[in-house]
């Protein structure tokens, strides 16, 4: 809406929102041929220590759910400063993973990036808002752990369309 300088607010005009109570909620997960693997939630800061130890505990235990040895995994990240970071690839060297690399800033490619969209769609259904940071955490493992193995396969499968369009658009805007 249009208001003059000085001009209050009309209530029959004006929606009140709620804002998850303030904060953001930042997760970690992964998802594989089989499914979703194990989310967790990030407080504070991720950095390459976290993020490492992420690694040890969740991607193992994922892998572990689906009965996979790290030696037969292509484990595919974007080029983020902490999973690039000496720890982390330390890590996945002497635990076996081969590293996909991978172009920086490259959305369109990274398939979890429309699993993160899927996620939040399913939270957009809710008739309500959430209360605050934790009823949204508490959602977000419900609909986590509703991901059927199909929407992984989906997204992984759409990968050479997904190539093939970048390539065509020499690196630049996708529809995906």
């Amino acid at each position: 809406m249009w208001k003059k300088a000085g001009e209050g607010l009309s209530d029959r005009l004006v929606q009140g929102t709620v804002k998850f109570g303030g904060g953001s909620l930042m997760m970690w997960g992964c998802m594989m041929w089989e499914g979703v693997g194990y989310g967790c939630k990030i407080d504070g800061k991720m950095d390459g220590e976290l993020y490492t130890k992420i690694l040890q505990d969740e991607l193992q235990e994922s892998l572990a759910l689906y009965g996979k040895d790290p030696l037969a995994v292509i484990f595919q990240q974007d080029n983020d400063p902490k999973h690039n970071s000496g720890m982390a690839r330390t890590w996945l060297k002497d635990h076996g993973f081969t590293v996909l690399q991978w172009p920086a800033q490259s959305p369109d490619l990274n398939p979890i990036e429309h699993l993160w969209d899927h996620l939040k769609r399913k939270l957009g259904e809710y008739e309500r808002a959430p209360g605050g940071i934790l009823e949204l955490w508490e959602r977000v493992k419900v609909e986590w752990d509703k991901i059927e193995p199909e929407v992984c396969q989906n997204l992984i499968e759409s990968m050479p369309r997904r190539v093939a369009a970048v390539v065509k658009a020499k690196g630049g805007h996708t529809k995906y």
